[in-house]
Parts: C-alpha cells; sequence; structure tokens
C-alpha cells in the first residue's frame, strides 16, 4: 500500500446509567435498559445472561440495602464485552461474591441464595468496590465469538 495509513481511533465504549428506585419495580426496568443497550448497538455479549445477572445485583441491592434513596445502574459496552454495575448506598460488601462462602450449596427448599452463585458462575469476572456514596457491585460478560452466536 502506497501513502499513508489511515488509522481510525478506537471507538469509545458506550454507557448507560440510570436512577432507578429503591423497590421490587427496578428489576424490570434494569433488564429492559441491559436488553435495549445490547440490541441497540448490535453488541455480541449474551443478552439473557446480561438480563438475569442484572436482575440479581438490582434485587440484591433493593433487599439488602437500607433507605430509600435511588440505586443506580451503569451499563458499559466494550469491544471484549460488558460490565453492568449496580450502585447502592450501603457501604458493606456483599457477602461471597468473589469467594464461595463455607457453605457451597444452596438449600434447594428456599426461595433465596442463589443469586451470587449465579453471578460468579455465569460471568466472566464480579467484584465490589467502594464509592463516594457506598459501594458499586459488577461483573463482566465476554463478547460471544461470531461462530457461537445464535442467528
Amino acid at each position: 500500500m502506497n501513502g499513508p495509513t489511515l488509522h481510525e481511533p478506537p471507538t469509545p465504549p458506550a454507557s448507560w446509567r440510570i436512577a432507578l428506585p429503591h423497590s421490587a419495580a427496578a428489576v424490570p426496568v434494569a433488564r429492559a435498559l441491559v436488553r435495549s443497550a445490547l440490541a441497540e448497538l448490535k453488541h455480541s455479549a449474551d443478552s439473557d445472561t446480561a438480563e438475569l445477572l442484572t436482575a440479581e445485583l438490582v434485587a440484591n441491592a433493593v433487599e439488602h440495602t437500607a433507605g430509600e434513596g435511588p440505586i443506580e445502574l451503569v451499563v458499559e459496552l466494550l469491544p471484549t464485552g460488558c460490565q453492568v454495575e449496580v450502585h447502592d448506598p450501603d457501604p458493606a460488601p456483599p457477602g461471597n461474591l468473589t469467594v464461595p462462602g463455607p457453605r457451597e450449596e444452596p438449600d434447594p427448599w428456599q426461595e433465596h441464595g442463589r443469586g451470587l452463585l449465579l453471578i460468579r458462575a455465569l460471568s466472566s469476572s464480579c467484584g465490589h468496590r467502594p464509592t463516594g456514596s457506598g459501594k458499586a457491585v459488577w461483573f463482566r460478560l465476554p463478547v460471544i465469538p461470531p461462530q457461537r452466536r445464535f442467528a
């Protein structure tokens, strides 16, 4: 090739941020935002898994944090995958998110107790970090290679 090669600068990540009510009504809104964000850009992360794990994070934030203040959902689409964060006002870290607890198997008769297990098992990575007003709990999902995507 003769002449200068033109390089396009990398595309900045697309991101969405929304305040959600501190109630169960936040869960379907969060799922819809993740579904829309991934579909809008034809992003190739697994939308079903992203929705499920987002619902778990939001439900945990609603159930396990005190207060009436909103929680915040942040969705970031990257070339390598997507990252979803849920910010809440409680600075206490979520129990057993990155390291399984002593009781690995959830009780099959209980309605609760599987959310963090799902997040650990289905995400490529997950964690939490302190924020100025509480904490952010997050997970990442990788891009699905084209040969493994369903049409």
